[in-house]
């Protein structure tokens, strides 16, 4: 299923997922989610961004990334889809190298000044990898941008 068909509303398939609270509301967490050109200053595995297109709001829709993690570089170009009323956003893989596939979502729930983000995702490295080892890097990936998401957040 793709990821424009969970943001009208169909379910998601199962992925690697993390979850944080993050003190903050919705709107806060998804500004900073959206704003990607800053995303090499507080998502230490991204070194570069280019926003190729934008949707209506502004926000942008596909966007490449050259990153670098586990000791492997890359870049992949992926296209997003916002949930309204900021309760999160998909995104479908376009390309990329090493990299075979990249989705999955941010999903925010707000309650009490804080939100709760549980961030879901599929990643298919372009090198051959065992089961195990390819859950455990998907962990990994989400472990680091859930935990470099909430700092960045709350230091704003």
């Amino acid at each position: 299923m793709k990821l424009k068909d969970r943001a009208n509303g169909g379910a998601m398939a199962e992925r690697t997922e993390g979850k944080i609270t993050i003190a903050a509301d919705p709107s806060a967490v998804m500004a900073v989610i959206a704003d990607f050109d800053a995303y090499p200053q507080w998502a230490s595995s991204v070194k570069k961004v280019e926003i190729k297109e934008r949707d209506a709001d502004g926000r942008g829709q596909t966007v490449r990334f050259d990153v670098s993690l586990l000791g492997l570089s890359g870049w992949y170009e992926l296209t997003y889809a916002y949930l309204p009323d900021d309760a999160g956003v998909g995104w479908s893989f376009v390309d990329g190298s090493p990299i075979k596939n990249l989705e999955g979502e941010y999903a925010l729930t707000g309650a009490d000044g804080e939100t709760e983000v549980v961030y879901r995702a599929t990643v298919e490295p372009g090198i051959p990898m065992m089961g195990f080892m390819k859950r455990k890097m998907e962990q990994q990936v989400i472990d680091i941008a859930l935990k470099g998401l909430k700092k960045r957040v709350e230091s704003l």
